[in-house]
């Protein structure tokens, strides 16, 4: 997301400087409300904190496994799944699909909100993959794919896939603006049609599993 923020600011011909803070309840209002910053980056489309701009990338949860792994899943109702061991973070929304299909009793929970400066709970439980400790988890696309091209675990990752009646499990990601600045929003979306190409090469670069419009997987 530096990365893609530094083009941005590129084609606005604006410095770019950064502001931390934990993805926690209150979010919006500590960071872009309170005019901290005047971009956020990787915010749901359609976000009701704030106004988002053109989606730059469209990926979902996944199943994760060892890539040398008997199991080939790509639903959680998969018969491979029902006596696996599956990490989990909490109140994520494939928790209701894990419920669904009966697999909460072989779930190990990891935390939804910490501070990562002390700590990352889907690093931890790709950790846990790779070392046995669980045989499958399911993470957010983008995490997956850079574990596997960014650090070289040996993992492999599938998109679930949706159900009927089922919450969703995919998003189209864009920044985030304030509400009322219809101007600002139009220079970030000529932003990201200027730089799309380079967008496109950053999320290639980091291993970003991506999903066309029909949400069928994208071959790098």
């Amino acid at each position: 997301e530096n990365k893609i923020a530094a083009l941005i600011g590129d084609d606005l011909g604006r410095p770019v400087s950064y502001v931390w803070f934990p993805q926690v309840v209150g979010f919006a209002r500590n960071t872009l409300l309170s005019r901290q910053c005047d971009l956020v980056m990787g915010t749901v489309s359609g976000d009701g904190a704030m106004d988002t701009t053109t989606p730059y990338y469209h990926s979902g949860y996944m199943i994760v496994t060892r890539d040398d792994s008997p199991i080939h899943a790509t639903s959680l109702g998969d018969p491979a799944l029902a006596d696996a061991r599956i990490g989990l973070i909490a109140r994520t929304p494939p928790t209701d699909l894990v419920l669904r299909h009966g697999l909460m009793a072989h779930v190990k929970p990891y935390a939804l909100a910490t501070d990562t400066r002390a700590g990352s709970p889907p690093h931890d439980m790709a950790e846990d993959i790779v070392n046995g400790a669980i045989d499958a988890g399911i993470l957010w696309g983008p995490l997956v794919g850079y574990y596997i091209k960014g650090e070289h675990m040996p993992l492999r990752a599938a998109f679930i896939e949706p159900e009927p009646d089922a919450p969703r499990l995919d998003w189209r990601i864009a920044m985030g603006v304030r509400g009322g600045e219809p101007d600002w929003r139009r220079r970030i979306n000529l932003a990201i049609a200027h730089k799309r190409a380079d967008i496109d090469r950053v999320l290639a670069e980091y291993g970003v599993p991506l999903l066309d419009e029909q949400n069928r997987p994208v071959s790098p």
